[in-house]
């Protein structure tokens, strides 16, 4: 027995217990109705704390094990969005099957969600970075579809939001006994399973070698481990990082087997989830979900995991297919073309109150002009400042996956403009803007050290983008769970929501957009050349630190300007450069050019298919652009 590892686990597991006797002395000497609350409330929200926790902790165990893969866990392959889209679903659709149990739903759901993500890095050999990668994409279409879902049906899915946002209050014991016969089969499971995913070390000829049927092993180990996590779903919600920080706290303390791993990494996660939560319950309340401090608290280990993890272990980064064109011309005014067809769709084309199609001209437009061109305005200059925006990022630090979305950029500057509304009370465009740029500045800045020390490595700097991103998410998180009325009004900028643009908001984002786009041609020499690497640079008589200083305020401002608009998701920085690749487009002043106009097409065409799809309800800009760019980044991976 690893003695550093026990002693981990117990002392985690003996602080949970003491901050609950802490606050649970008082109430056994109280009335009745104390003891009822102490029985009854905070001693199964203990030991929902534990069982989550331990469950979780085996889960990314036996997911790190079956996909040799160190950041691994059910919220980083997807499993949590899986599990919440499928009750969804099933709530509105067919809620008779609810009878079955949330946690038989929440499952079927998490092995979609769980295959979909094996289907989609198995062309790179499940490589770390590929499967990371997969799940964070599939996380994120899915909880966009789950976000639409909850928009167009809020009555009827808004307490499920609320009780699968990852807290762990309780008001009777039914919840933890319904999780414990799911742990207890999973622990047995996975005990006879201990000795067969220990001969997967030895590699797929050993294993094989010693007859070790490795399909069936890797299904069951990856069946176990995805029952246990679509379990946790089904009755907490999703809590992210402690089944990536229970086993990775054994390993570094001595665990060296996976039985090992599996006992004390269950154990570890427990102790810190229960304690976690104790501590949150006694310092701000009971309504602050655990799941959020967790996730807090995870992003760190997730860059420290990164930075042990062998850049061979990162596999391929997926890139799209290059086509090249002598004259740039062709190309762009085909997107001008495409992009004056969508405005004209966008103003004209929309739908009577009784739901018919119908196209407005001349005089019927002129009344529909107030409602619909401020937002289209806003739609296009958010769509050209995201599109040069991902080009810009993309060659600065020479990965083609890299985007503000996927690199934690519009994160940063989301996360600045909501603590800019509550520490200053003030919903100043032009103030907000200023601090979303120097929130998305300073991530790219983190982005840019972090990406120096690893050599300015693609699958370091994504992974990077994606603790970061997780960051601000579980701070954005803690910040809506906080109660203020504040917060309630930024729900549907979260989302991309261009309903109340304005004229003036109109003319402020051209007023911002138009300097911005003008101003990315300047930099087309340093374009050229970094992505040659630092050492033709310098021998070109480039300053590198003081092109990467001006690349990096430029995205920062255009970035900024972009995410008060249509929210800190879209992939539209994503999409839009590769887009403008596919026609051709290379040289940086062209790719600039393209993307601009793409990114505008693509965000327009979103606002419209937000504003007729679901009529009479609106889906807002950003979460359709989001559907759209996830489906273009899971196309992307399955072609590699």
């Amino acid at each position: 027995m690893p003695r550093p590892t026990a002693i981990l686990a117990l002392l985690s597991i003996g602080a949970a217990l003491l901050l609950f006797l802490l606050s649970a002395a008082p109430l056994a000497q109280g009335d009745t109705l104390h003891r009822i609350l102490l029985w009854h409330a905070l001693a199964p929200r203990l030991a929902m704390g534990l069982l989550c926790g331990a469950a979780l902790g085996l889960a990314g165990a036996l997911f790190q094990q079956v996909l040799r893969n160190p950041l691994a866990e059910p919220g980083t392959l997807g499993i949590f969005a899986g599990a919440r889209l499928a009750l969804a679903a099933v709530t509105l659709w067919a809620p008779g099957w609810l009878a079955l149990g949330q946690p038989l739903v929440a499952t079927a759901g998490a092995v979609l969600a769980m295959l979909l993500v094996l289907l989609l890095s198995r062309q790179q050999g499940f490589a770390p970075l590929a499967v990371i990668l997969a799940g964070l994409v599939v996380s994120l279409a899915l909880d966009a579809g789950n976000r639409a879902l909850v928009l167009l049906n809020f009555e009827a899915l808004s307490d499920l939001w609320i009780t699968l946002a990852g807290g762990l209050g309780q008001g009777s014991w039914s919840m933890p006994l319904a999780l414990l016969p799911w742990l207890g089969g999973a622990a047995v499971l996975a005990a006879l399973l201990r000795r067969p995913l220990a001969l997967l070390e030895l590699g797929e000829a050993g294993a094989r070698g010693l007859g070790l049927p490795l399909p069936l092993i890797r299904a069951l180990g990856l069946g176990v481990a995805v029952l246990l996590g679509a379990a946790v779903a089904g009755t907490a919600g999703g809590i992210g990082f402690v089944g990536l920080a229970g086993p990775a706290l054994a390993r570094v303390t001595g665990a060296r087997t996976p039985g090992q791993r599996m006992l004390w990494g269950s154990l570890i996660a427990a102790g810190l989830l229960a304690m976690t939560d104790q501590a949150l319950r006694l310092l701000a309340g009971p309504d602050i979900p655990a799941g959020g401090v967790t996730a807090l608290l995870g992003a760190p280990l997730l860059l420290w995991l990164m930075r042990r993890m062998p850049r061979g272990m990162a596999g391929p980064v997926a890139d799209v297919p290059l086509a090249k064109v002598a004259r740039p011309a062709g190309p762009l005014l085909l997107l001008g073309v495409a992009l004056l067809l969508a405005v004209g769709v966008a103003l004209c084309l929309g739908r009577l109150p009784d739901g018919t199609w119908h196209w407005a001209g001349g005089a019927a437009l002129e009344p529909l002009l107030t409602w619909r061109a401020p937002r289209l305005v806003a739609a296009l200059a958010a769509g050209a400042m995201l599109g040069a925006a991902g080009v810009l990022i993309q060659r600065l630090t020479g990965n083609p996956m890299a985007s503000p979305e996927l690199l934690g950029v519009s994160a940063g500057a989301g996360l600045a403009m909501m603590l800019g509304v509550l520490l200053l009370g003030s919903t100043d465009r032009l103030l907000l803007t200023g601090l979303a740029a120097m929130g998305a500045g300073s991530v790219l800045a983190v982005l840019l050290l972090l990406g120096r020390r690893s050599g300015f490595s693609p699958d370091h700097m994504l992974l990077a983008g994606v603790a970061l991103t997780m960051l601000a998410g579980a701070v954005t998180v803690l910040l809506l769970a906080g109660g203020d009325p504040r917060m309630a009004l930024l729900l549907g900028w979260l989302a991309g929501s261009t309903y109340t643009v304005t004229v003036k908001d109109a003319w402020l984002a051209v007023a911002v957009a138009v300097p911005l786009l003008l101003a990315t041609p300047l930099a087309a020499r340093w374009l050229t050349l970094l992505p040659l690497g630092p050492a033709v640079g310098r021998g070109l008589g480039l300053a590198l630190g003081r092109a990467r200083l001006a690349l990096l305020l430029l995205t920062a401002g255009l970035t900024a300007a972009a995410t008060l608009l249509v929210g800190p998701l879209s992939f539209t920085g994503l999409m839009a450069p590769h887009l403008a690749r596919m026609l051709g487009l290379r040289r940086p002043l062209p790719h600039l050019a393209g993307a601009a106009l793409a990114g505008a097409l693509v965000i327009a065409l979103a606002d419209w298919l937000g504003r007729t799809a679901a009529f009479p309800w609106q889906l807002p800009a950003g979460l359709v652009a989001t559907l759209m760019g996830s489906a273009y980044v899971i196309w992307l991976l399955a072609r590699r």
